[in-house]
């Protein structure tokens, strides 16, 4: 997507085939690093939290009127004055649509960051499909892979990463049909307005849907000073400014604006919004959005924190 400032070479239509290249070298290392990121976070989890129907016991809560009396936990109850509701874990598995953009923009990594946007956002996606595979979910990629039932969800995702034909910009969603979530990971530079014209019509369909917004370090703090010439990996369009630390003030403010317009443009749809810079784990973003997946309150903003 277009960003608002980058310093960063512009990957041309001739740069195609080492940019497949690139990412095929790419993948591999992000799968071994999103296994390791998913056995430490799915510790102590067992299945999709969600309260539904199904045998495994979740949680006691307080009875609310205008709930089925057979629900109720006499045993339970009887400990005190309260009355009590024994719910049980959401066994149903349904499909969760996961998604990372692809465009130039993702290749940025500056000396702040861990890693570029596009590998952090592989790591995530594919992390996700190890945890939700576990779970017994079934996993699909839009434009990339079907969805599937199976163990190895994550690793059959990596492989057809590596032999899919590179695309930016958000997915094609006309293939997701019926009960499904979709996950999309991008940087989402582009004008708030912009990209909901593309997610509205997918939430009226009535897709529940999460975004997480990959950012580096640099893009957020515009870390610059003096004469610097910005490129858009997008376009290769150029531009230079002799103090830069002069227009740092009022980009930080559009910046920062676009991101509150789209969380809150997301939240108001009934759709979670996470936040994550490069410079954190990777596990705080895993973690936010698997809250949001199972149904739990997160505190998640930026870098799946408060």
């Amino acid at each position: 997507m277009a960003p608002i400032g980058q310093i960063v070479n512009a990957t041309s239509g001739n740069d195609a085939l080492a940019r497949a290249r690139q990412r095929a070298s790419l993948v591999p290392d992000c799968l071994v690093e999103a296994k390791r990121i998913a056995n430490t976070v799915i510790a102590g989890w067992h299945g999709r939290r969600k309260r539904g129907i199904g045998e495994n016991f979740w949680q006691f809560r307080p009875y609310t009127e205008g709930e089925s009396l057979s629900r109720i936990d006499w045993r339970r109850s009887a400990r005190d004055d309260h009355t009590y509701i024994r719910d049980r874990e959401w066994e149903a598995a349904h499909t969760i649509w996961l998604w990372a953009d692809m465009s130039p923009s993702m290749m940025y990594k500056s000396t702040f960051g861990n890693a570029s946007k596009e590998g952090r956002a592989l790591v995530i996606m594919l992390a996700l499909a190890e945890i939700l595979a576990r779970s017994g979910e079934r996993i699909g990629c839009p434009g990339v892979m079907e969805p599937i039932a199976a163990r190895n969800a994550a690793e059959r995702l990596a492989t057809a990463l590596m032999h899919t034909p590179l695309s930016g910009g958000l997915p094609e969603t006309a293939m997701i049909r019926g009960w499904s979530e979709l996950v999309l990971i991008g940087d989402f530079l582009d004008d708030a307005r912009a990209v909901m014209a593309r997610i509205g019509p997918l939430a009226r369909r009535g897709l529940r849907g999460h975004v997480i917004e990959i950012a580096d370090p640099a893009e957020e703090l515009f870390p610059y000073d003096g004469r610097t010439e910005f490129t858009d990996p997008e376009t290769g369009s150029k531009l230079t400014t002799g103090r830069a630390e002069h227009i740092r003030e009022a980009y930080t403010r559009a910046y920062l604006g676009r991101r509150d317009d789209l969380g809150q443009a997301l939240r108001h749809m009934g759709w979670t919004f996470v936040s994550h810079r490069t410079d954190h784990l990777a596990s705080e973003a895993l973690v936010a959005v698997h809250m949001y997946l199972s149904g739990m309150p997160a505190s998640a903003t930026h870098g799946g924190q408060r």
